[in-house]
Parts: structure tokens; C-alpha cells; sequence
């Protein structure tokens, strides 16, 4: 047993917490919520092209990291004394992917509206705490191994990233690319 696991299974509360972030970590809870706070904020901004941006990559990154899971079938960690079990495959996190795509689209969404510093670093910060959580407490439980969250956060954020970037070119009128109106 990890030392995660071992923790977890010597302390009742540990275990339950953790097992009350999994759930409401999984993607199919937070769709909803994270949808409604894109809609709030094309409600006060107006953008939508940059509000359907964040859904889209969202929705595209959970899929991705599902359809991932699938090309390379890692086993979940066997445990001699398992706290928790989870079905599917290991690699990468869903969980870690997810959180990771949906607080740094979230971020990237809202960074024009953050007008200070303070807000920024927060914003920021809240995504990093809010990903690690949701990493540690993967591994913890004992249903992914570190390289599982590991993967699942790279490719949540690197997802987003990449997406924004070519949202940024598509989105940006021809005279400001350099090139001929």
C-alpha cells in the first residue's frame, strides 16, 4: 500500500473527503457549473466567440483525455488494501485532465477582465490549488498512479494552451497579423 493510501485508510475523515472530492471533481459534475460561469460571463462581457472558445476547448480536452485513456490501456494501480476503486483505465486521469483543462480555460476566459494584479495571481493560483487537489487526491485513493495525474494535468493545460493560441490567431482581424487586408 502507498503511504497516500495507508493515510487515507488510517483516518475516516481523510477517506471521506477525499472520496467527496472525486466525485465532485468528476467532469460530468462540473460541466454544468463551469458552463453556467462561462454564460455569466458572456451575460457581463458580451464576448461569445471568446465564451464558446472556453466551452468548446472544454468540452473538446474531456473528450480527448477520454478517447487517450482508451489508445493506451494502462491497468489502474492493484493495491493490496485498497481504499477506493475506480473502472476504466489509468492513463492519464481523467479527473487530473479535466480539472486542469476546465480551471485554466476558466482562467484564460476571465483574464481580460481581471484588471489587477492581485486577481490575476489569485485566479491563477485558485486553478493551481484546485488541479493539485485534484491530483493528490487520485493518487491517494490509490486509483492512478503519480505519472497518471502527472500526464492528465500536462495535457489539460497544454490543451488549453495550444487551443487559445489558434483561437488568438483565427480570432484576430488580418491587419493586426501582419498580413494584407
Amino acid at each position: 500500500m502507498t503511504a497516500g493510501t495507508t493515510l487515507a485508510a488510517s483516518h475516516p475523515e481523510l477517506l471521506r473527503a477525499l472520496v467527496v472530492w472525486q466525485w465532485v471533481f468528476l467532469a460530468a459534475h462540473l460541466l454544468v457549473p463551469v458552463a453556467a460561469l462561462c454564460l455569466v460571463y458572456w451575460w457581463r462581457t458580451g464576448n461569445a466567440t471568446r465564451t464558446w472558445w472556453a466551452l468548446t476547448t472544454i468540452l473538446t480536452a474531456w473528450g480527448l483525455s477520454n478517447l487517450l485513456k482508451e489508445l493506451v490501456r494502462r491497468a489502474r494501480p492493484v493495491l493490496d488494501h485498497p481504499v477506493e476503486s475506480a473502472d476504466g483505465f489509468s492513463f492519464p486521469s481523467g479527473h487530473a485532465a479535466s480539472t486542469a483543462a476546465m480551471t485554466t480555460a476558466l482562467v484564460v476566459l476571465v483574464w481580460p477582465s481581471l484588471r489587477s494584479r492581485v486577481l490575476r495571481v489569485a485566479a491563477v493560483a485558485g486553478a493551481a490549488v484546485l488541479t493539485a487537489a485534484t491530483a493528490v487526491d487520485r493518487v491517494m485513493l490509490g486509483v492512478h498512479y503519480p505519472s497518471d495525474v502527472l500526464a492528465g494535468i500536462l495535457f489539460g493545460v497544454g490543451f488549453v494552451l495550444a487551443s487559445y493560441l489558434a483561437y488568438r490567431h483565427w480570432s484576430t482581424p488580418r491587419r493586426e497579423r501582419g498580413t494584407a487586408s
